[in-house]
């Protein structure tokens, strides 16, 4: 955390960001809560930003209190786990985005944890924006130093703070859909492989792990539907553009999404398939070799009844026909077999 973001008077330690904007830029010197409340104006085009990092309830009350925020909404930001989702108490909106972070592997295993997700909670109103990051949300030093290279966007006030962390989020769903693409596309080079079949666990490993992305993604698309089409106060008009184009992002995603689960849906069936194939075809083969060893088995079986009066057991070149009979039976048993692909 950088220095010149704290406070030494009165920030929670949770506190990663604190600062005063001033059309579109940044003013100098250091804030405590109180004074960041005082001097934030919509009006004068002035907006205080604080970023915090898993508050504790305590910690993010403080910040409330002097925000005025709405008990629920501090509620769902203190305990994270929420659905993504808009909501608006008053003249503050409250957005809950849940973040995705791609973890590295060689291949998809039957244990593999192919996504982590996060959070961030985003309070804009009157003169502020609040971010509340949990878990593996990634840090939102980048948005800051993109905006603040920016005035002009900057100048939009808190709204454009929330564009750019919606913004950041898809922006990585589409990394993540496109890592996904090349787990799918190697276990289906696997699966039609001549190789050994490939174990369905890796397969439906995969399907739990690409419905953990739905369930990220997909509920977000009514929020960023309702701030790009809707007349919202303190978000300034040209801002639901920018929000048009996060949307079109995430129905990217979302198409992507459901491309991969009919893919991956596809995928499990055909292995299962090629399973099904591979017993059918090993049991085909014990039946045949049980029909060669049955022939013999049955002559054998025959000859070996110790009856006084079998007319066959005192002929002289009686065991080597009756092998002869063998061998012959068997061999023709055998290029029927082969010749029907059963061996």
């Amino acid at each position: 955390m950088a220095q010149q973001d704290r406070d030494v008077t009165r920030l929670p330690s949770a506190v990663e960001y604190c600062a005063l904007y001033e059309d579109g830029r940044r003013m100098p010197g250091r804030l405590d809560l109180d004074a960041l409340a005082e001097r934030r104006d919509e009006q004068a085009g002035r907006f205080a930003w604080i970023g915090l990092y898993e508050p504790t309830a305590d910690q993010i009350q403080q910040v409330a209190d002097v925000f005025d925020l709405h008990p629920l909404a501090v509620e769902d930001a203190v305990h994270a786990h929420q659905r993504p989702k808009l909501e608006r108490y008053g003249d503050t909106l409250f957005l809950v985005l849940k973040t995705i972070v791609y973890i590295d592997h060689d291949k998809v295993t039957a244990t593999s944890k192919i996504v982590d997700i996060g959070e961030i909670m985003v309070f804009t109103g009157p003169g502020f924006a609040i971010t509340v990051r949990h878990g593996s949300a990634p840090p939102l030093d980048r948005v800051r130093r993109q905006l603040q290279t920016d005035p002009q966007q900057l100048g939009y006030g808190p709204a454009a703070v929330m564009h750019a962390v919606a913004d950041l989020v898809v922006d990585r769903y589409l990394e993540v859909a496109d890592a996904f693409d090349g787990d799918i596309d190697t276990l289906e080079s696997e699966v039609f492989s001549p190789d050994l079949p490939v174990d369905p666990a890796r397969i439906y490993q995969l399907k739990r792990e690409l419905l953990a992305f739905r369930r990220a993604v997909m509920p977000l698309a009514p929020a960023l539907q309702h701030l790009s089409e809707q007349s919202i106060p303190h978000v300034p008009g040209q801002v639901p553009a920018y929000f048009r184009d996060v949307a079109d992002h995430h129905q990217r995603v979302a198409e992507q999404i459901i491309t991969f689960e009919e893919l991956v849906s596809g995928i499990l069936g055909a292995s299962i398939a090629q399973i099904n194939v591979q017993q059918n075809a090993d049991m085909r083969r014990i039946s045949a070799w049980a029909a060669l060893v049955a022939f013999p088995t049955l002559i054998v079986g025959i000859y070996g009844m110790n009856f006084d009066h079998m007319p066959e057991l005192r002929a002289t070149y009686g065991y080597p026909a009756v092998l002869a009979v063998i061998a012959l039976i068997c061999t023709v048993i055998y290029r029927a077999l082969r010749h029907n692909r059963w061996l």
